[in-house]
């Protein structure tokens, strides 16, 4: 009997299981550093534990994105080890800040199954919870992926997709932000002097930068949240796959698109939620991410007058600057797009 993990099929998964992801993880400053080297995020609150303080968090807490990688990472040997592409995410809360020191465990449970009509592949629904060591959930999201078939020649039947939130509503949001005290938040420090009510519903934002994908940086940001997905690292394989190429993991996009936007949204400084999202197109080691975004709503948080919630559309392009804003057509979307994103995000009053 093999000892070693060839990771699940389609069939190996029913609505209704439970997995425990292996490996719990420490997250520690040196996470924090790494992950700003590879992305060059610059938001404040999480850059500096004066700042943070100053604004009443304990410390500067982690990245929330690198929260949610790390999560992610560990559901990936059980979940993802066969997919073919991650496919979209929905109704993902941060609901306790992370700092480092914390410990991070993960459990996903199984809660759609979709046969393609190819019968080669099916989709898998998951929702995912990230655990710190209190046992405070500190974020709940659920994620689509593609995942082959052991069998191809063999239908399951399956053909279950779960109702999904289109957008969270604002009475869930703001929980990882404490009370701060918003005259300590120094615009000059922040890089912006713009705040919440600064901004207006269907504003757009071009980020104006552009930031190109290396090789070994996506690698090693995907070996960083212990993600084992075959299609970012084996070019044995993948070379004789669909591209002839390792695709870079799409959370890698969504870190470089939330970094380059802060040239327009420095002050955003909290992801509250992700709303959705979709990969449009796979992004390749050489080419170039821009990004921009729509201000898709504004909302107040109940009980709180020292922070504001955006509802943010981010849209992601390779080799295409955001000038024109590309986004969908009405045959799909423009060639150039590589994520669109519906997130929430927290701003000071």
């Amino acid at each position: 009997m093999s000892k070693t993990n060839p990771g699940n099929y389609f069939e190996d998964f029913s609505i209704g299981q439970v997995i425990r992801h292996a490996t719990p993880r420490t997250v520690t400053a040196g996470d924090s550093a790494l992950y700003t080297a590879l992305y060059g995020s610059r938001f404040a609150v999480q850059s500096s534990d004066v700042f943070a303080r100053g604004l009443g968090y304990e410390k500067a807490p982690l990245d929330d994105l690198l929260v949610f990688h790390i999560v992610f990472g560990k559901t990936v040997p059980d979940i993802s080890l066969n997919a073919v592409a991650n496919l979209g995410y929905a109704g993902c809360r941060f609901l306790v800040p992370v700092f480092p020191g914390d410990s991070l465990t993960a459990t996903s449970e199984v809660i759609g199954l979709k046969e393609n009509s190819n019968g080669q592949t099916g989709v898998v629904y998951v929702r995912s919870r990230g655990v710190n060591q209190h046992g405070e959930t500190v974020l709940d999201y659920v994620r689509w992926v593609m995942v082959r078939k052991k069998d191809p020649a063999t239908p399951t039947g399956q053909d279950s997709v779960p109702s999904l939130p289109a957008a969270l509503s604002p009475d869930s949001l703001g929980d990882a932000v404490p009370i701060l005290d918003v005259d300590g938040f120094d615009t000059d420090l922040s890089g912006s002097p713009y705040k919440w009510a600064d901004y207006e519903v269907g504003e757009k934002i071009d980020h104006v930068d552009g930031m190109t994908v290396e090789e070994a940086e996506h690698q090693m940001a995907t070996r960083l949240y212990q993600n084992t997905a075959k299609v970012h690292f084996n070019q044995f394989t993948e070379g004789k796959g669909r591209f002839g190429r390792r695709l870079i993991y799409g959370g890698h996009v969504i870190s470089l698109a939330r970094a380059l936007s802060f040239n327009g949204l420095s002050n955003a400084f909290h992801i509250a939620a992700i709303n959705g999202g979709r990969h449009v197109a796979p992004l390749f080691a050489g080419e170039t991410v821009f990004a921009w975004s729509e201000i898709l709503d504004k909302a107040e948080l109940p009980a709180r007058d020292d922070v504001g919630a955006l509802r943010v559309r981010l849209c992601a392009t390779k080799d295409a600057p955001c000038n024109g804003f590309p986004g969908k057509t009405e045959t799909g979307y423009e060639p150039s797009v590589i994520l669109d994103m519906d997130l929430w995000l927290v701003l000071p009053h």
